[in-house]
């Protein structure tokens, strides 16, 4: 009797990050097994499609959907599959990777893809911020500022990111905001108030070293102001998952979170800028994702050395491009 094939939607965001795309379908056919998958490629077209196609691969009760592109591009297929027996796999193809690197999934394109043939699938916990789903991370103040700014700029990749919390650091005043948990009242003049269900914002940049994807609560980080002159020690903590032992950080570890802001400011949701209103109600939802994970997760320290060297071999390709079209008009 012929084995049935397991169905596998995969969704390829074509714009996500700054890597050519054109090569993904042969590495997809090369690196997923065949003998137990049968494979069905969308691309996206518009902000919003990839929960739209994965919805679609719920109630035609496909068992896995594999996101390719980066973090928004993995928010907008997941949300689609919370609650549901549909798993997640994840590819990551954009500028910051932080739930792919939280998860110790391989930033090679192959092994991701080889790593789905195990099937190991967990359950992983999931934030809320009013209406808005969130598996990473999210925060207000300086972070979703410079994500305001990252969206609006036409060039993508993490060193466009680091550009852009170049410039406007010496521009941004801190806020006030109150801050309500279990605990209590916290009112704090901060930089910065980041929610980490997963550990690091992207890159390697741990914002919540300890934080945990299976715990039901999420990681509060409070930068409060500091002088220019800290920013190394700042840079060198947040890159070795140290931020916490500073003296301008406090953590709070809850279940959930309410914010109230003095007006509407920008809060970014796994990376995508969105506003929420002067009252953010945030809380978790604990095992509310399945997810693919590898079994044997890749330990190298030369691979993310490997991602950032191409990124930048890309983003020079990509400005010596814009360079000719604007000779060319």
């Amino acid at each position: 009797m012929k084995k049935i094939k397991e169905k596998v939607l995969i969704i390829i965001n074509p714009i996500s990050g700054v890597r050519p795309k054109n090569n993904l379908p042969s590495l997809i056919y090369e690196n997923i097994d065949l003998s137990k998958f049968s494979i069905h490629i969308e691309y996206t077209e518009y902000a919003g499609h990839a929960t739209e196609i994965a919805a679609d691969a719920v109630n035609n009760g496909i068992k896995y959907v594999i996101a390719i592109g980066g973090d928004g591009t993995i928010n907008e297929t997941a949300k689609a599959l919370v609650g549901t027996d549909t798993a997640l796999g994840i590819v990551p193809q954009g500028s910051g990777n932080g739930l792919a690197r939280h998860l110790q999934i391989s930033l090679d394109t192959a092994k991701a893809l080889r790593a789905i043939n195990d099937e190991n699938t967990v359950a992983i916990d999931y934030c809320k911020a009013n209406d808005h789903i969130f598996f990473c991370t999210a925060g207000i103040g300086f972070d979703a500022w410079i994500s305001q700014k990252f969206s609006e700029d036409k060039h993508r990749g993490g060193f466009t990111y680091l550009k852009n919390a170049l410039t406007e650091y010496v521009k941004y005043k801190p806020r006030y905001y109150k801050l309500i948990t279990s605990e209590g009242l916290n009112v704090e003049k901060a930089f910065l108030v980041a929610i980490g269900n997963a550990s690091q914002y992207g890159n390697n940049a741990y914002i919540a070293p300890e934080a945990s994807m299976q715990d039901g609560l999420m990681d509060i980080t409070i930068l409060e102001p500091f002088n220019t002159l800290e920013v190394p020690q700042l840079a060198i903590q947040l890159f070795t998952k140290q931020i916490n032992k500073n003296r301008h950080i406090t953590m709070i570890r809850d279940k959930s979170v309410r914010i109230v802001t003095e007006k509407e400011e920008v809060m970014h949701i796994d990376g995508e800028p969105v506003k929420l209103g002067t009252e953010i109600n945030i809380h978790t939802v604990p095992r509310g994702l399945k997810v693919i994970i590898p079994k044997n997760p890749s330990k190298s320290i030369i691979e993310p050395i490997q991602y950032a060297i191409e990124e930048i071999h890309y983003n020079l390709l990509n400005d010596i491009k814009d360079v000719f079209k604007l000779n060319a008009k």
